[in-house]
């Protein structure tokens, strides 16, 4: 052995021994930081946040107990009142007034008392209401305020009240026990009633003019998604009695066909005078509707892995995500609504929430036809739903159960309703590789912090998302999902929708969702409004000429002598469609000289041929309505809304509805 081997196994040797020593010394003790892992946040809120915090299961039963013993009167639990009860229809967090609110959380003063705010449902009263009341200071109330004609102007009757769980078994009860009853021989050949084979689909609203407490019921088949599963037949119920007993059916639906009531249809059928739909009974798993899998299972999804932990914290009901911090909340009516929302330690948004959720139908059917859900009436925090981890979010999302009540007296808890989680966009945020000059790559990861909630209102289940994004962006987004509303198809109903199965028509519908951004970048001396301007350069489709181009949704009239009122126009070749507006008057001789230089002046004349302008002034509605002209589909004016002046009288038609109106709007 020369001596380099030597000199080669002499250092191994000293290695080895030098790394055995290194993990004797070291054993049993804990692990280092990793050199990459993120350094762990510190959350500053300090318990600010619990001024947005949802109440407790004790704060709930606390206000109960003192609305039970200070209001004087008898209060029925809410899960078995009748309409002639009173009862407490629901409790939530009183939000504190947004003045009184900052100044806490920025530290100019002290903390608001806790309140919560109280529905009450006051049936036996001589003058029956629905009364609003804010009850505080919690966790031991002492006092309670009437906040109903501050919050709508006057008392709230009786017939607006929304409809509780309780009303619903009622009216089930009702039919099931009066209306089924009263045409057997229909209901047990034609709709196979056995007693518990059918379910009641409510319509809303309940009328059409004030004081009306009347509903369209759609029966289906009962089987699971049973929306999809329509029998042709709708009753329609009067229950606007505070004594369930005299409850009534004013209408009755059948295939197209109206009659007075269930014995005028039992007649009918007897008599042969009906033209029968006979629907091929489902499974009780809803065959085409049921949610079980078709195809065999494939692969498992992937899965999102967080190697180091969360990069977010939870600490109450406030989330800290790198430079985003903000507080939630469950509201029983609205449902999911964040506040004080910071950036790097700044107030960007006071508060973000959900505010209403709309769905406006259409149909051949009665049901279908007069349905307008306005989802919050029903409750979108009431109804929001457990998740299921790896579908509903992630395995590793951060799960938060959500305390309610309503419908009862009795708080209420929805096991892991909310989720939070940070997800992988799967796009880079930026990057770029070089491949000029000097060659190197730079890139940066893409993630974003998501608060979901998942409301199921009926046949709708609403995934409620906000999200926070690293690059200062906030996205509030909803999902829809379920089921759709079907109505029985028959004659043409392929006007109002889809045919989807055999007897099913999905029908026809828009949705609207309203939220609320109060925002505060910079302080809250910021506002929000539209500015009249005028701009010169038109907007028209095709080969059209250049025209005037004037702002249409500005409040303020421009005329000159009262002769008439300038009109923006979209000609093609010798034909001219002019629109009438309103014009804002900032600066009238500015304006004045724009239009005179390509617009068109209308002056007042007798009724002329379709396109012809309405001046705005001095004209009477009939004169008006023959003189109302349609727009040419090429005009593409991008602005919203055209506003009416009519003698004095306004009205404001959305821009799409004005293009597409082939008749005269309603002028009051």
């Amino acid at each position: 052995m020369n001596v380099r081997t030597a000199l080669v196994l002499l250092a191994l040797a000293l290695a080895t021994i030098f790394a055995l020593v290194c993990v004797l010394l070291t054993r049993g003790r804990a692990p280092g930081a990793c050199p990459h892992q993120p350094p762990a946040q510190e959350d500053p809120d300090d318990g600010q946040s619990l001024v947005f915090a949802d109440l407790t299961p004790a704060e709930l039963a606390q206000v109960v107990r003192y609305l039970q013993g200070h209001l004087g009167l008898r209060l029925v639990d809410a899960a078995r009142a009748n309409p002639s009860d009173n009862c407490i229809a629901s409790v939530e967090l009183q939000v504190p007034a947004k003045a009184e609110a900052l100044r806490f959380l920025d530290g100019a003063g002290a903390r608001p008392p806790r309140e919560a705010l109280a529905v009450l449902y006051l049936g036996d009263q001589p003058d029956p209401n629905v009364t609003e009341y804010v009850v505080g200071p919690l966790p031991t109330p002492a006092y309670h305020r009437d906040v109903t004609v501050r919050r709508y102007g006057g008392k709230v009757p009786y017939h607006r009240r929304p409809t509780l769980a309780v009303e619903y078994k009622q009216l089930a009860g009702f039919l099931k026990s009066q209306v089924f009853p009263a045409a057997p021989s229909f209901m047990r050949q034609v709709m196979e009633y056995d007693g518990g084979s059918l379910a009641a689909l409510t319509a809303a609203p309940r009328g059409f003019q004030s004081g009306d407490r009347i509903t369209w019921f759609a029966l289906f088949q009962n089987v699971s998604g049973f929306f999809v599963h329509p029998l042709g037949l709708e009753v329609l119920v009067d229950h606007s009695s505070l004594d369930t007993s005299r409850w009534a059916v004013s209408r009755v639906f059948y295939n197209g066909q109206y009659y007075g009531d269930m014995v005028q249809l039992e007649s009918a059928y007897m008599q042969g005078r009906i033209s029968v739909e006979k629907v091929r009974r489902a499974p009780r798993d809803g065959d085409f509707s049921s949610m079980k899998p078709r195809a065999p299972s494939a692969a498992l999804f992937p899965l999102q892995y967080e190697p180091q932990g969360p990069r977010y914290s939870v600490r109450n009901n406030h989330v800290l995500y790198q430079a985003w911090s903000f507080a939630f909340g469950m509201s029983v009516s609205t449902g999911l609504h964040l506040f004080d929302i910071r950036h790097k330690g700044e107030r960007v948004a006071y508060e973000i929430s959900v505010q209403e959720a709309l769905s406006v139908y259409g149909s051949n059917c009665p049901g279908g036809m007069s349905t307008r859900y306005m989802d919050g009436s029903f409750g979108i925090g009431h109804y929001t739903s457990p998740l299921v981890r790896g579908v509903d979010c992630p395995y590793l999302a951060t799960y938060v159960d959500v305390h309610f009540l309503a419908h009862s007296q009795v708080p209420r808890v929805s096991k892991s309703a909310l989720c939070i989680f940070e997800q992988n966009l799967g796009s880079p945020l930026r990057r770029h590789y070089s491949n000029l000059e000097s060659l190197y790559y730079g890139g940066l990861v893409n993630s974003a912090l998501v608060i979901r909630s998942i409301a199921t209102v009926g046949n709708y289940d609403y995934v409620w998302d906000f999200i926070f994004y690293q690059n200062g962006a906030i996205e509030g987004k909803v999902q829809a999902t379920g089921y759709a509303s079907s109505s029985f198809f028959h004659g043409d109903g392929l006007r109002y929708g889809n045919r989807v199965w055999e007897h099913t028509l999905g029908t026809i519908h828009t949705h609207f969702i309203n939220y609320k951004v109060d925002l505060d970048v910079g302080g809250r001396s910021e506002s929000f409004f539209t500015a009249c301007h005028y701009s010169g350069k038109p907007r028209c489709s095709g080969a059209l000429p250049p025209v005037c181009k004037v702002p249409l949704n500005c409040c303020r009239r421009y005329s000159q002598k009262q002769a008439g009122c300038w009109f923006p126009s979209c000609e093609r070749g010798s034909e001219t469609s002019q629109l009438p507006a309103l014009l804002p008057d900032p600066e009238p001789r500015l304006l004045q000289n724009a239009l005179e230089k390509s617009c068109v002046k209308a002056q007042t004349r007798s009724p002329a041929r379709e396109g012809s302008p309405v001046p705005a002034a001095g004209l009477s509605k009939t004169a008006a309505q023959q003189q109302w002209g349609i727009p040419h589909m090429g005009c593409l004016d991008p602005h919203p809304r055209l506003v009416w002046d009519l003698q004095g009288k306004r009205e404001i038609i959305p821009w799409p509805e004005v293009r597409m109106k082939t008749e005269v709007p309603k002028l009051t």
